[in-house]
């Protein structure tokens, strides 16, 4: 069973509310950056199985759910928001970590990898990532046409009127959130504590009245260009009909230095692969399982029983270099090369260890 430590931090402006669990665990700690701004981090409760391999932490911003909600406007900033994430890990000695930001989350992941460039950080997973803000409000734009008439002509007048809180309004926008922000019917219970815990005010404030009008603090949010900035393992994850597209989300990943999706979960295999230079990450459920360097091989499994890929592999580096090996090729290397069988048996047997100690 998971321990769990519930409590507060003091940060500046008040206090911030945190759960810990997976107490005691062996693995590199998970700190859960929730989106918003203003959204508490009821709705990422999902995550919280993976504490039964490490600690996971989840809180609160400033501003919402648990935590305090001080009337300062001044406190309503990315440098502030980012200074909470040193307190957490100087509270609970962190010293190395992954991070997890969801959507307003991812922002606050880049910016205090871009502005403090701390140590110890593992690697970042940016979930609906929201990058740039003025692609993000043209993909919301872009969805809109496969509505009713009616719902576009909505929202599209009370966004030309500012007119928000009509009834006609809430309604229209409620249809574009089951269809875009959560597609389960009915919404889970943690999605609804998430919206009676939000903070208006801070979203209001640094984002805008809606999703479709940007008028807060982060209108000129555009940080994609800079993304090559971060070098270390990073994956990125949406949904087909996610707020953050899958188009923006693959443009944000082409941007980071090294990073090239090799093959994903679930594609049809007939091949492997074997590199020859550099270094991939083997991605399974949105976490990194393994890294692999020169003189490593994958993807023989599927080619071998002609199956889907049971991961996503990414390049880590800009010199990765990999040897695409077809069945019949493999076929020939295993005839000529007795050694290569050898090497190949003694690598399957680790791997096949390795799985049977994680059981």
């Amino acid at each position: 069973m998971s321990i769990v430590q519930e409590g507060y931090i003091q940060v500046t402006g008040g206090k911030v509310w945190y759960r810990k669990t997976g107490i005691g665990k062996d693995g590199i700690p998970l700190l859960v950056l929730h989106g918003g701004p203003g959204a508490a981090h009821d709705y990422l409760e999902p995550v919280e199985p993976l504490s039964d391999e490490r600690p996971v932490i989840f809180y609160d911003q400033l501003g919402c759910g648990n935590s305090d909600r001080p009337d300062d406007k001044s406190l309503w900033t990315i440098e502030r928001f980012v200074e909470e994430i040193i307190l957490i890990r100087e509270t609970f000695e962190i010293e190395k970590v992954h991070i997890l930001g969801q959507s307003w989350g991812s922002m606050l992941a880049v910016d205090y990898m871009l502005t403090r460039k701390p140590e110890g950080v593992a690697s970042l997973i940016l979930s609906g990532p929201c990058l740039s803000t003025s692609r993000f409000v043209a993909d919301q734009r872009a969805y809109l046409p496969a509505f009713t008439e009616d719902i576009q002509n909505t929202i599209l007048k009370s966004e030309a009127s500012g007119n928000f809180d009509s009834p006609e309004y809430q309604d229209a926008i409620m249809v574009y959130y089951k269809r875009h922000v959560c597609r389960s019917d009915p919404w889970p219970d943690c999605l609804n504590r998430t919206i009676e815990k939000m903070g208006h005010e801070v979203y209001e404030y640094m984002w805008g009245p809606s999703e479709f009008t940007m008028s807060g603090i982060l209108k000129d949010y555009e940080r994609a260009e800079r993304l090559k900035e971060i070098i270390m393992p990073v994956l990125f994850t949406c949904g087909q009909y996610d707020e953050a597209t899958p188009a923006t989300t693959k443009y944000y990943q082409s941007m980071l230095p090294g990073s090239e999706i090799v093959f994903t979960e679930g594609e049809h295999g007939d091949v492997m692969f074997f590199i020859v230079s550099g270094s991939v990450s083997i991605n399974r459920k949105s976490q990194i399982i393994r890294t692999m360097k020169r003189g490593d091989y994958f993807g023989e499994m599927s080619m071998l029983l002609n199956a889907p890929r049971t991961a996503t592999v990414k390049t880590l580096e800009d010199n990765t270099r990999i040897v695409v090996i077809s069945q019949e090729n493999f076929e020939t290397i295993l005839k000529e090369s007795p050694e290569v069988v050898l090497s190949i048996l003694k690598e399957m047997a680790l791997r096949l260890k390795l799985t049977n100690e994680s059981i």
